[in-house]
């Protein structure tokens, strides 16, 4: 059989439950097609925010030993540089000498800070920011940062140019995915094998979308978030989606009951414009596969969807995260920015986030979000097809974690892992191969999986984690009888407890976590911030 091509595609921001497949109410029925005919992985984690989890993804490595422990402030150890360390490799670098094509559309954001406003200033592949291209890509559409205007980009490359001009129908998540399907037909031409990363930003804030999409879910959340949270859990538990059926954790305590919102009307409509947001992502994915079919390579590449991050709950205010991006777009036309009830998302003229409440929506039936180490903040569903390497199967309920992604890609590939780059010794892999996984082998990690993100920490070990928020006691689940995290068993069992925090603090020591004390100080110097809005 010819090497297979192999397509990993990275949602920003996507919650557990943000699909048909997981329960959703949300229209995704190309990635439902796509996990019905191949195998949902029901038990993958990320790590928790987006660079941390992307660095993670592309190495193979935990997050800080990729030099992003936290996000792309350079904060002066090697695990916070805030971009990939020379002495990783990105999955491109390790495909590149196995004879593979490698291409890059999307969102990078593994280069360290650029300060959105002042594009002119950036200062665009020297050391401390690195592009795709200098680590393994051959060719890149897309942005070097976190986020960015949907309908008018700020800051764009393709491959070493930056894109200036964007037609008048230009929306980030269809453009991406044209891009590529662009760069897959020069490699076929070429009868080479690629690789593409396909690395969505949406359904992260802003909520941007085409009319035509919001117009679908027009009154779907007017029932609210209460409903629509319950709704799912019953649809999940309906699809058998889990080993257990898990008792849906309580409405966050921070999230007022639907009945006493005021603005019920734009409230629904944030929901809607995220949804659609979705839906565009899936209706994307829709075209890449007919292409694939279209070019005869469908039925050997291996398809990876996940996401990199729980539902984020962070509240846009045009004095927090949107005074970052410019207050324009490319035409000149004003942006009315932050979460403003006179103002209905979802336009290139707004700049909005959907917010804690519909998050809470987003990540059910789990506890936190985005940026947090409990469930809410690190699940997400892992859909794997490659109709020539595995079968269609069930669900399959192992833990895994990002850093299995690139081992798994190597077996797949028959590619080797690199031990040497560019005259740096690159440190030995941490993930493990799913490949058996996916194909219905009996499986099950060897290893701890760990987790530290501005102090929030765990350790997952068989079917035990041991998770805290940042600067609270530890707490302790039976993640298989109680994934919700609702029956907290410390001081049950001491001797497993110990052994749990040694094995994390062993972990956090060995690969240079820095107390969130010493790190949060350092990081509102760097970003100019009075204090971390999220």
């Amino acid at each position: 059989m010819p090497k297979p091509n192999v397509i990993l595609i990275l949602a920003d921001d996507m919650g557990f439950a943000d699909l048909g497949c997981t329960g959703s109410e949300i229209r995704t029925p190309n990635i439902d097609a796509l996990a019905k005919n191949g195998v949902l992985l029901t038990v993958m984690y990320n790590c928790a925010r987006c660079c941390p989890t992307r660095a993670s993804l592309l190495t193979g490595l935990y997050p800080h030993n990729a030099g992003v422990g936290h996000m792309g402030a350079k904060l002066g150890t090697p695990a916070y540089q805030g971009f990939l360390r020379n002495d990783s490799a990105t999955i491109a670098e390790h495909l590149r000498p196995a004879g593979y094509r490698t291409l890059m559309s999307g969102k990078w954001h593994v280069a360290g800070d650029f300060g959105a406003r002042d594009v002119d200033s950036w200062r665009v592949g020297d050391v401390d920011h690195p592009t795709p291209r200098q680590r393994g890509f051959d060719r890149f559409y897309g942005i070097l940062d976190g986020a960015t205007h949907f309908f008018s980009p700020h800051y764009m490359l393709e491959d070493d140019n930056r894109v200036q001009v964007f037609p008048d129908d230009f929306y980030f998540t269809d453009a991406i995915t044209d891009k590529a399907i662009g760069m897959i037909e020069e490699s076929v031409a070429d009868e080479m094998p690629f690789f593409l990363y396909l690395a969505h930003t949406a359904p992260h804030w802003p909520l941007h979308a085409h009319p035509e999409d919001i117009a679908r879910y027009e009154g779907v959340y007017n029932k609210g978030w209460d409903k629509s949270r319950t709704a799912r859990h019953e649809r999940m538990n309906g699809l058998g989606l889990f080993q257990t059926g898990w008792e849906i954790s309580p409405r966050d305590k921070e999230v007022h009951p639907w009945e006493t919102e005021e603005n019920t009307d734009w409230e629904a409509r944030k929901m809607a414009t995220y949804a659609a947001m979705v839906d565009r992502m899936d209706q994307s994915i829709g075209t890449l596969i007919a292409a694939l079919k279209r070019l005869g390579q469908f039925d050997n590449t291996l398809i990876l969807f996940l996401s990199d991050n729980g539902g984020c709950a962070e509240f846009m205010a045009e004095d927090g995260w949107a005074k970052f991006y410019p207050d324009t777009t490319h035409d000149g036309r004003h942006i009315e920015k932050g979460n403003r009830p006179d103002i209905m998302p979802g336009d290139a003229l707004t700049y909005q986030s959907y917010d804690k409440p519909w998050a809470n929506v987003s990540n059910a039936p789990f506890r936190m979000f985005k940026h947090y180490v409990h469930e809410g903040g690190i699940s997400t569903p892992l859909v794997a097809h490659w109709p020539k390497g595995f079968e269609p199967a069930t669900s399959a309920h192992a833990a895994c974690h990002v850093v299995d992604i690139l081992p798994t890609i190597l077996e797949a590939t028959g590619a080797s892992y690199l031990s040497e780059l560019g005259g740096h010794e690159i440190q030995p892999i941490q993930g493990e191969s799913l490949l058996g996984l996916l194909k219905g082998v009996d499986w099950s990690r060897e290893q701890p999986i760990f987790f530290e993100h501005e102090g929030n920490a765990a350790v997952r070990m068989g079917q035990f984690k041991l998770v805290r928020l940042q600067g609270q006691d530890w707490e302790l689940y039976d993640i298989e009888a109680d994934r919700t995290e609702l029956h907290n068993l410390a001081g049950r069992n001491a001797p497993l407890e110990a052994a749990l925090v040694q094995q994390y603090t062993d972990w956090a020591e060995k690969i240079g976590v820095v107390d969130w004390e010493v790190v949060e100080p350092l990081l509102m110097r760097a970003w100019g911030l009075a204090t971390v809005d999220g």
